[in-house]
């Protein structure tokens, strides 16, 4: 954090006070946090990141495309070993969060997609693949094996008890020799949907896109069309693909025939590759907003069963034919599949004014004394903050004692969260308290609120500073 602070020195000033206000980790190990000039309000997001080769892509990638003209953060500040950096505060509104509330219109939609031929093309001239990307710079047959064998280990084989593997290794083989060739020396984003898309100044922007190599043209467009939670129409995705092949024919031949023949293919291995993801991130390490994805993704799943490709692959198209059905059963009753009626309450309090009254008439809920962590109201510099402020925030965070505590909770909490989902609970109270409800209970209280939210989306949760009269 002191790092952050010394890059903020250099943007804003140094006679400058800052709010630093820690924002939800991503499925990353990267930790974001927004730093706001409390006198003229101009704002930057503060990185820190632990793999330095991850940090090192985005920042060459990122310096690369805003030569070229595109609509990326611009980076404002890095340090001197590049493992902490500032860059453009986008907001908060996603291409993702616009389409979910039905706000996003046709005409938003197709700048998206003409940009993403100008990022592949354009952005690839000059573009030195061999030492800026990260983990590879080619998609390659080894990182086609890897995605395709992320959706057996990591979903094929929690759905389905048995198949043969050699058989299907047979066809992931000849799979991964169609997709390679196709490839060109072009950018591939590799994670081109609408959540890495910002809606800044009414404004496209891009993001995340560090994993970005060489690779096909195809990938990045079918990522974006088939997204599962996007929800596309087949209307709306043939009409996106011709304008993104109009786009990229203004920069390169393209055989439009051929290449809407090729997109199936893609189709059917993008879908294959972020099934491991939802399989993974979801029924491995039970993240609601990664399982809400999968019932969407089979959907996509029993289209391309239909489609003429799979006559190639005769084996991969009955396991994917029984795949839905298989889910269904086995996991029908995993709680983030039912429409969410939980409501959880968080709050921070002060023992000595007593613990808070739960007025929902069930009583249920957790108590967690804050108490046994290191104290930071006893330092005379923190006597006036709270829980809220930097400088607490960063006192607790090098406490290995609070942090382990967290983790705990968290895990508690969790199981709790998914029982009262499954048996249709409404109402669920977490209460931190500590002496004076001012410091611990309340760091406690907005971490585990915050992480509710990036965890639990589909449930309403609510966060009180009793002491402080803050309510969320």
């Amino acid at each position: 954090m002191e790092r952050l602070k010394e890059l903020a020195a250099q943007h804003f000033g140094t006679d400058k006070s800052l709010e630093i206000i820690p924002l939800p980790i991503s499925g990353s190990n990267r930790k974001y946090y927004r730093l706001i000039c409390k006198e003229d309000k101009s704002s930057a997001i503060g990185v820190i990141g632990t793999v330095l080769h991850e940090n090192r892509a985005f920042i060459r990638m990122t310096e690369h495309f805003l030569k070229a003209g595109f609509s990326v953060p611009e980076i404002y500040a890095v340090d001197s070993n590049e493992s902490h950096y500032l860059q453009q505060d986008l907001g908060d509104t996603s291409l993702f969060s616009l389409i979910d509330s039905g706000e996003c219109d046709l005409a938003l939609l197709e700048r998206c997609v003409r940009n993403l031929a100008a990022i592949q093309c354009i952005g690839s001239k000059g573009f030195d693949f061999d030492h800026w990307c990260y983990p590879i710079s080619d998609f390659d047959r080894r990182s086609i094996m890897f995605d395709l064998n992320y959706f057996k280990y990591s979903f094929l084989k929690l759905v389905l008890a048995d198949f043969d593997e050699c058989h299907l290794e047979d066809e992931f083989a000849k799979l991964a020799e169609k997709l390679l060739a196709y490839n060109s020396n072009t950018f591939m984003y590799r994670d081109f949907q609408s959540r890495n898309i910002m809606i800044y100044n009414g404004n496209p922007y891009f993001i995340d896109y560090q994993g970005g190599r060489r690779g096909p043209l195809q990938y990045d467009i079918v990522s974006f069309l088939w997204q599962a939670r996007a929800g596309f129409s087949s209307e709306l995705r043939k009409a996106l693909l011709g304008t993104y092949i109009d786009s990229l024919s203004e920069f390169r031949k393209t055989d439009r025939t051929a290449f809407e023949e090729s997109v199936n293919l893609f189709v059917l291995f993008r879908t294959l590759q972020v099934l491991g993801a939802y399989g993974f991130r979801g029924l491995i390490e039970r993240k609601s907003h990664f399982i809400l994805s999968i019932g969407p993704a089979l959907e996509n799943i029993k289209d391309i069963t239909r489609m003429d490709i799979m006559n190639e692959f005769p084996y991969l198209r009955t396991l994917l034919e029984a795949l839905p059905g298989a889910y269904q059963e086995k996991y029908i009753l995993f709680p983030e599949h039912r429409r969410c009626s939980l409501g959880v309450r968080v709050c921070s309090f002060s023992y000595r004014k007593g613990i808070p009254l739960d007025d929902t008439g069930n009583g249920g809920g957790y108590v967690f004394d804050c108490r046994g962590i290191p104290n930071p109201g006893r330092e005379p510099q923190y006597k006036s903050l709270t829980g809220l402020d930097a400088p607490v925030i960063e006192y607790l965070e090098k406490s290995e004692l609070a942090m382990k505590f967290l983790e705990q909770v968290k895990s508690l909490t969790g199981r709790h969260i998914d029982r009262y989902i499954e048996r249709g609970f409404t109402d669920l109270s977490i209460a931190f308290g500590c002496t004076g409800g001012q410091h611990r209970s309340v760091f406690c209280a907005q971490r585990v609120y915050e992480w509710i939210k990036e965890n639990y989306p589909d449930i309403q949760v609510s966060l009180c500073h009793r002491e402080q009269s803050i309510r969320l």
